[in-house]
């Protein structure tokens, strides 16, 4: 009786081990335990199922589908949510103006995103204060991740002191815009890739010429506009380890003189001029014979009741152009660090993803593979889509510190008086550099 006694007790402990750490709903069964042929134990023995993994949901907050390309991002949700039933994603928009104002008072209040967009000139800010989730551990033990199918420069771009807070998911670049129309009617040679500003002075009071509705150029004139230019004339924003601000020397007093020439020369209109038109409608109405935006207008261009192509920015003593890159971002305080990986890897690195960005020409995946590129170049229009990647030669990142916005608001003030011709460009980029000595540390 003794061995059976035993040989009971060690079966019961076993089915105890086995249940261990389940957190369901206990189930009760009657088990039946064989001792010996002639000795059979019928016990209850509560058995807990293994809860099912609950479904996620996790909040998507973006300025870039708004309103363009809602649809496509729509598609995209949808392929992940197929392959990713548990995880739902939510989006949340606003217009680039507000977002990052909305974006900091959600963070402050407690209501943060769980996935947010970054540009890279925001980035930096907001990694410095902590509210970025470091992404290498989670990539580190995903068997799936692969960084090297980011282009180097757009993955580098959101890496902060060695933490990968971000993964790009896309890039872009400014060209020029051009009314071919407009040109063959005033006879004038298309843009080409090595033209000056000098030369789109010429050819923008040529096609003005007889044409009193007609503006030859725009050109903004805000930060993001001058850094770029500053570059064209080697004008360096600081020193090596910006100690110092360098806005005064002659490179920048002239970057800036010919961005306002512009002006001066009569080729591009004012903003009263302008009467509240934004560049882009006003290229779209046929009244403007050039315009320098980005190339996520090509879907807004793509209807134009004219012919219309691009051509790599005008420079200076060299040239330069904007290289643009978003990321998407997890925020430190998710309680859904893993599914909110899971999507970011998917919006900035799945096959799918990059070809429906491709078809909606809604920017660049940050993605090295020339695939992606051969079906981008046979898209029309513009038909010198070829341009976009010579650009790319000469593209350069803004310059940023910590306290990026207030350093942008700085440049922008002193710009917007140099505009009115209520100070000189020098006296408006001293007062640029007075501005930007105090945010610094």
């Amino acid at each position: 009786m003794k061995k059976i006694f035993t040989s009971a007790i060690v079966l019961l402990l076993l089915a105890s081990v086995l249940i261990v750490g389940c957190t369901a709903d206990p189930e009760t069964i009657v088990e039946t335990i064989v001792v010996t042929e002639e000795v059979v134990v019928e016990k209850e023995v509560v058995v807990e199922v293994p809860a099912e993994e609950e479904d996620v949901t996790i909040t998507y907050f973006t300025f870039s589908a708004a309103p363009d390309h809602l649809e496509d991002l729509d598609e995209m949700i949808s392929i992940f949510e197929a392959e990713n039933p548990k995880i739902h994603i939510e989006v949340q928009t606003a217009s680039y103006d507000d977002y990052f104002t909305k974006l900091q008072t959600r963070i402050a209040g407690g209501d943060a995103p769980d996935v947010f967009e970054l540009n890279y000139e925001s980035f930096v800010s907001y990694a410095a204060k902590g509210v970025l989730l470091n992404l290498e551990p989670l990539a580190q033990a995903d068997p799936d991740y692969d960084a090297s199918i980011y282009y180097q420069r757009a993955l580098d771009a959101f890496n902060y002191k060695g933490m990968q807070l971000g993964l790009p998911e896309t890039f872009s670049t400014v060209m020029l815009y051009y009314n071919q129309d407009l040109f063959d009617s005033a006879g004038v040679a298309y843009p080409a890739a090595d033209w000056t500003w000098d030369d789109v002075i010429v050819a923008g009071k040529a096609l003005m010429e007889g044409n009193e509705d007609v503006w030859g150029i725009h050109s903004s004139i805000h930060f993001w506009e001058f850094y770029k230019k500053a570059a064209q004339n080697n004008c360096q924003f600081f020193n090596e380890d910006q100690t110092e601000v360098l806005l005064t020397s002659p490179e920048c007093v002239v970057a800036l003189e010919t961005m306002i020439s512009l002006l001066d020369e009569g080729v591009m209109p004012t903003n009263a001029e302008m009467g509240g038109v934004s560049d882009g409608d006003l290229f779209i109405s046929g009244d403007l014979g050039m315009l320098v935006s980005g190339i996520w207008m090509f879907s807004a261009f793509e209807e134009n009741p004219f012919n219309w192509d691009i051509q790599v920015e005008p420079g200076m003593a060299t040239q330069a152009t904007h290289f643009f890159a978003n990321a998407v971002n997890v925020f430190a305080g998710t309680k859904n660090a893993e599914a909110a990986y899971e999507w970011v890897k998917f919006f900035t690195s799945d096959p799918a993803m990059a070809e429906i960005r491709i078809d909606s020409a809604w920017e660049l995946p940050a993605l090295n593979n020339p695939d992606y590129v051969a079906g981008y170049l046979l898209q029309s229009p513009p038909e010198n889509r070829q341009a976009v990647f010579d650009s790319l030669e000469y593209a350069i990142v803004p310059p940023v510190i910590e306290r990026q916005n207030e350093m942008t608001d700085v440049i922008g003030a002193a710009l917007d008086q140099a505009v009115l011709g209520a100070i000189t460009p020098l006296e408006a980029l001293e007062q640029a550099k007075a501005g930007i000595e105090a945010l610094l540390p």
